[in-house]
């Protein structure tokens, strides 16, 4: 029984072990037929069969690895945007090589976003230490509505709006 992040989660599963791989302190275990890739963790029940299966002979494990971390990226990242880092906020590790410094320190980067949401609390995490520059245009006005909101709360103590 092996456990998926959509509906329906918990699902049957036929493991044919290709093969377990470290990524970033979680074990996956790659496996037939496919081959595909599962989280070590989210399997729940394990039941070992009797049935013998052959791992192909051209199979390579890092190569399908390496492919699978380029496709699993490709599918995560919906979008783009460029943003300003101020100095002393840490660039992304994604984005390390495309960064462009300005003469006041602020940095310019091009960041894959995984989407609207998630760019937005991303975002705010550096407070006034990042600005976003591009599209898309629902992410800076995300931005601003939170800030515009925050402002309107702190600025007035004892008066909430949602009271």
């Amino acid at each position: 029984m092996y456990r998926r992040w959509r509906e329906p989660a918990d699902v049957e599963r036929r493991l044919e072990s290709y093969g377990l791989v470290l990524k970033a302190g979680r074990w996956y275990v790659v496996a037939g037929p496919g081959p595909r890739t599962f989280r070590v963790d989210q399997i729940l029940r394990l039941v070992a069969s009797q049935d013998e299966f052959t791992r192909p002979d051209d199979f390579d494990l890092a190569a399908y690895r390496t492919a699978y971390q380029r496709d699993f990226h490709d599918r995560l990242y919906q979008g783009k945007t460029v943003v300003r880092l101020a100095p002393g906020v840490p660039l992304p590790t994604a984005v390390r090589a495309n960064g462009r410094t300005e003469p006041n320190g602020w940095t310019v980067v091009t960041v894959p976003i995984e989407s609207v949401d998630h760019a937005h609390a991303e975002f705010l995490r550096p407070g006034t230490g990042v600005e976003v520059l591009d599209l898309p245009p629902e992410l800076r006005d995300r931005i601003a509505g939170t800030v515009a909101e925050l402002a309107g709360r702190h600025g007035n103590p004892g008066q909430h709006g949602d009271d």
